[in-house]
């Protein structure tokens, strides 16, 4: 039987997919490669071979706001200390990009942006945890933050590995990254990304795309303020994301997805405030775009590079 609930939710994923912007995502992809050939030219045997991660990598993108990391993997004996390592390749990245792009320091990673096209790109310097470490199966790095609080432990591979067979996850990942997106809230992609992951581990939703995304806010309603629960980093089980909120983000969540469940199940049409299409790639736009050329038609156009991506 359809769900209108469920059905928007779909339209609203479709309108959101990578694929949409293709020919933007290779300019992208582009600048990417320019950087890691650079970080491999300026290194050379001190660094393994750089490699991709984020969103695009794990499959949770959305159009509307994404950016490309980029993981620099530095051999155990390349630096003395981490913030060495990460001043160093910050100085160098400054010094060879700093006249078309802005180039900024922060959290763990060295933030990228090509000023013509805005393009954006994370750059995160890495460190193998003991000599030749990072040649096995384990894939170990400490990073360095830039806040001055110390090093953070993690398993880039290993967070990857533990979402890329899970479809129905990251369908939740993507609406929740859009909500977090359109309703300006500052929640982390990863924090979101475990939430999903331990509600589906949890309560094993079932049902269609509304029902299964039913069950996860409500997991989360029952549980965010809890104090024994904990969303551990399958890269570093040591590294608790719930750590990353303080008690009003707690609260605000529980209180925004409370709100959001409640007025949803009194009015189903309240699902278009909380979720709103990409009109660029909606149905509406393909129809209009059908008509080109005639009056009042509206064109479906690429999207603006001038879009920040994540």
């Amino acid at each position: 039987m359809a769900d209108y609930k469920s059905d928007y939710l779909q339209e609203v994923l479709e309108t959101h997919r990578m694929q949409h912007v293709n020919e933007t995502l290779e300019q992208y992809r582009a600048k990417r490669r320019e950087i890691r050939d650079f970080l491999i030219t300026e290194y050379g045997t001190n660094i393994y071979e750089p490699f991709n991660s984020g969103s695009y990598k794990k499959f949770t993108a959305i159009n509307t706001k994404f950016d490309l990391d980029l993981i620099a993997p530095f051999k155990y004996s390349s630096f003395s200390t981490l913030e060495s390592m990460f001043n160093d390749v910050s100085e160098r990245i400054k010094e060879a990009f700093g006249v078309q792009a802005v180039v900024r320091d922060q959290g763990v990673s060295i933030g990228i942006v090509f000023t013509e096209d805005e393009i954006n790109i994370d750059v995160v310097p890495a460190r193998e945890t003991s000599k030749g470490s990072f040649d096995d199966t384990h894939k170990d790095l400490n990073l360095h933050k830039f806040d001055g609080t110390g090093y953070l432990k993690t398993n880039i591979h290993k967070q990857i590995d533990h979402i890329k067979s899970k479809n129905n996850e990251r369908r939740v990942v993507r609406l929740l990254k859009i909500w977090k997106s359109q309703k300006r809230k500052e929640y982390k992609s990863f924090f979101f990304e475990l939430l999903a992951i331990k509600a589906y581990e949890s309560t094993s939703p079932t049902g269609n795309l509304w029902e299964q995304f039913k069950t996860v806010l409500q997991y989360i309603v029952n549980n965010i303020e809890s104090s024994t629960f904990k969303l551990l980093d399958p890269g570093n089980s040591n590294n608790d994301l719930m750590s990353t909120l303080d008690s009003y983000q707690k609260i605000s969540l529980k209180s925004d997805f409370e709100w959001m469940l409640t007025n949803i199940e009194n009015n189903e049409k309240q699902i278009e405030y909380y979720f709103e299409k990409n009109k660029e790639f909606s149905k509406e736009a393909s129809n209009n775009s059908l008509n080109y050329g005639v009056a009042g038609a509206t064109p479906v156009s690429t999207p603006s590079s001038k879009q920040r991506f994540g």
